[in-house]
């Protein structure tokens, strides 16, 4: 589904990985967050309804966000104009995404944004423990019975699964945000740590006293406007508009 403004008129892309623990969460329930960033970027939103377990496991979910990046390939909308955006398991996808492709050889996107994401479904993280009572979304149990559902046998600790494992070199400028009061505080710091050691260009942005995803309260919440904001901003920094050609259509083809 693809969600943007009347004032989007540049071709900047965002394609929006939804999170929900790789066994909920839809294009209905990230209809809002997708357009307030689109907003924000002057882009257009593409959210996809990938396929989720456990009638779909690890990595169905990975092959259909492939699928709707080589799609907007084919429109064609250049790389340099396509951002990857995803929440908590979607946040963890845009990495396992990102890692994809650059293994194929095929081209990387402009940049990748990363709310709260889930990089390691092993749990291993320090702040699984030292959060666990200030966080009040996320539960750690829950959190490893949606991995082994997810995963259906595969290793908790393969990169594609768990980017944080992965070799991170090459890849395009990642923001990162993440809440101060969430046990998946320590998957962000520690991927941005081993991301900037691999050479990645890594924004990382601690928002203190806030909870995993807060970026849905934009219409409550003064610090979810500004990480809204600072999404947009970030954006419309890595995809600078391109001129587009007398009669050309700026939004290319829409999808059937």
């Amino acid at each position: 589904e693809w969600v943007f403004p009347p004032s989007s008129l540049t071709e900047r892309v965002i394609l929006y990985l939804h999170g929900g623990s790789f066994n909920a969460g839809s294009i209905n329930t990230h209809r809002a967050i997708a357009a307030n960033l689109a907003l924000a970027a002057r882009a257009r939103s593409l959210v996809i309804d990938y396929r989720l377990a456990p009638e779909h496991p690890f990595p169905a979910a990975l092959e259909d966000a492939a699928a709707a990046y080589a799609w907007l390939l084919e429109q064609p909308h250049p790389p340099s104009q396509i951002a990857l955006v995803g929440d908590s398991a979607g946040g963890g996808l845009v990495l396992s995404l990102l890692l994809h492709l650059r293994d194929e050889g095929l081209p990387l996107p402009a940049a990748g944004v990363c709310l709260s994401p889930w990089t390691d479904l092993s749990g291993a993280g320090e702040s699984w423990r030292a959060n666990l009572r200030s966080d009040i979304v996320l539960n750690p149990q829950n959190l490893l019975q949606c991995a082994a559902v997810y995963l259906a046998g595969a290793d908790p600790c393969q990169p594609l699964a768990s980017p944080l494992y992965a070799d991170l070199h090459g890849l395009p400028p990642l923001l990162i945000q993440v809440a101060s009061d969430e046990i998946l505080l320590s998957d962000s710091t520690e991927l941005a740590r081993r991301a900037q050691a691999a050479g990645v260009e890594v924004t990382l942005r601690i928002y203190p006293g806030m909870q995993h995803v807060w970026q849905f309260a934009a219409s409550l919440i003064p610090e979810s406007r500004q990480a809204i904001d600072e999404i947009g901003a970030f954006i419309q920094r890595h995809l600078p508009p391109s001129p587009t050609p007398s009669g050309e259509n700026p939004h290319g083809n829409f999808p059937q």
